[in-house]
C-alpha cells in the first residue's frame, strides 16, 4: 500500500492520500483518527492486543469509518457496510463497494501509523 501525506499550512489541515483500493483507509485515517494523539494511541494499542490473536476480532467503532484487526489482516470499512443487505457478487455496486472497504496487511498498517506520527511530529 502506498500513501502520502500532505498539509495545507495556510488551514493547518492534514491530508492522507492512499493507493487505488486503499482510499478509504487515507479517509479513515484523516477522518476517523486525524491528529488526536488519544486516537492514535488506540490504534497502536489495538495493533499490539491484536498480536497473538489469530482467531479474535480487534475493533476499533468510528462514526462512519471502523478498523478490524484479525491475526495479520487489517480491514477498514464504512460503517453502512454492516448494515447494508449483501449484494449479489458482479452487481452495479460493486466498484462503489471496493471504494468502501480495503485491506492490508498488519505491517504495512503499522508502517502507515508510524510514518503518520513522524509526519505529525509527534
Amino acid at each position: 500500500m502506498e500513501f502520502e501525506f500532505t498539509r495545507n499550512t495556510l488551514m493547518g489541515e492534514y491530508y492522507v492520500k492512499c493507493s487505488m483500493g486503499h482510499e478509504i483507509v487515507g479517509r479513515w485515517l484523516q477522518e476517523e483518527i486525524g491528529k488526536d494523539r488519544d486516537k492514535i494511541a488506540e490504534v497502536e494499542a489495538l495493533i499490539v492486543d491484536s498480536q497473538g490473536k489469530l482467531s479474535s476480532d480487534c475493533r476499533l467503532e468510528g462514526a462512519e469509518i471502523s478498523l478490524s484487526i484479525q491475526g495479520d489482516e487489517v480491514t477498514i470499512q464504512e460503517n453502512v457496510l454492516d448494515h447494508e443487505m449483501k449484494l449479489e457478487e458482479g452487481s452495479e455496486f460493486d466498484f462503489y463497494n471496493s471504494e468502501s472497504t480495503a485491506s492490508c496487511g498488519i505491517d504495512d498498517f503499522e508502517l502507515l501509523i508510524e510514518r503518520w506520527k513522524d509526519f505529525l511530529g509527534y
